[in-house]
């Protein structure tokens, strides 16, 4: 699946994944009222609300982004109906070519670490029946827990192609206070590192490994130390626009030829309508000011990566 991703970056030359993390404020009123007409002011209301506006953005976005993030978390907050709608969102996804990037955040051991894999990247054998429970590309790991926590997502992901990115250090403010500790004088996410360079060199596409990592952009020099750590990880890169990362400070989690990370965007996409830039799209439009400031993304980060 990593070589399917740079195809598809390549193709249509945006190293860009929209993240679908839906919140009830984000979707437009006219959305809101066919499905609570439909199924009343419900979790089945709301969770038809989500999948319907992601419909929307994903149809406006297909043709250029290579990929997707939905962060099931905003699905879960809708109980049974909400994780539903995650499945149908993957499933649509699918369908339109994009690729999918499952934010789970998963990490555990053993039995229960397997079982998350099985769940989001693999199947689940029932019977005499092989079925696939969510069926993501790519699924995002929590490692502190350490290698018997990733190991069960490695095997999947040599079974069935498919990926992960490892959480090594993230965007929000308070990651410094584990991440950035120094052990035998280094911090932590530089060992973090080093362990996802060496868990993916067993398990390697055409150029890049199978085990990514995850990086925030609002932290480019440590982008840069590990990108050298990490020659051969795909990097995911969070906190681009309304998390204050920046295009320009995005050059050292790519490599020369361009290639090498993909950097995301949830709100500052999905609810783009909201904002005073797209105003003017209004509720029904909210898709194409989506597909807008995507587009504005695309132009920005490689108008930066030209530069360096």
């Amino acid at each position: 699946m990593i070589n399917k991703l740079v195809e598809r970056i390549k193709e249509t030359n945006a190293p860009v994944v929209v993240g679908l993390d839906p919140m009830l404020s984000y979707i437009p009123e006219h959305i809101q009222k066919k499905a609570f007409d439909a199924l009343g002011e419900t979790l089945e209301g709301a969770a038809e609300a989500v999948f319907e506006y992601n419909k929307g953005i994903v149809d406006a976005i297909c043709d250029i982004v290579p990929a997707v993030k939905p962060q099931i978390a905003m699905y879960e907050q809708f109980g049974v109906p909400g994780v539903a709608a995650f499945k149908r969102t993957v499933d649509y996804c699918h369908q339109k070519g994009l690729i999918v990037l499952g934010d789970v955040k998963r990490g555990d051991i053993g039995s229960t670490s397997g079982a998350y894999a099985a769940a989001h990247l693999g199947k689940v054998k029932i019977g005499s029946a092989q079925l696939t429970p969510f069926g993501e590309d790519f699924a995002t790991v929590n490692p502190y827990l350490g290698t018997d926590g990733v190991d069960p997502f490695i095997k999947v992901c040599a079974e069935e192609k498919k990926g992960i990115f490892v959480l090594v250090k993230t965007s929000n403010p308070s990651s410094g206070e584990f991440q950035d500790r120094l052990i035998d004088g280094r911090p932590l996410y530089e060992w973090v590192g080093e362990k996802v360079a060496a868990w993916g060199s067993s398990l390697m596409g055409e150029s890049y490994s199978y085990v990514g990592a995850v990086v925030g952009a609002t932290y480019p020099g440590m982008g840069k130390i590990l990108r050298e750590i990490m020659p051969k990880a795909y990097i995911l890169v969070p906190g681009y626009g309304a998390q204050g990362g920046k295009a320009e400070d995005l050059a050292p989690f790519f490599n020369p030829d361009g290639l090498g990370a993909i950097v995301n965007s949830s709100r500052g996409i999905i609810a783009a309508w909201k904002q005073e830039k797209y105003a003017g799209f209004g509720g029904e439009g909210y898709a194409d000011a989506a597909r807008k400031a995507a587009e504005e993304m695309i132009l920005d980060i490689n108008r930066a990566l030209e530069k360096n």
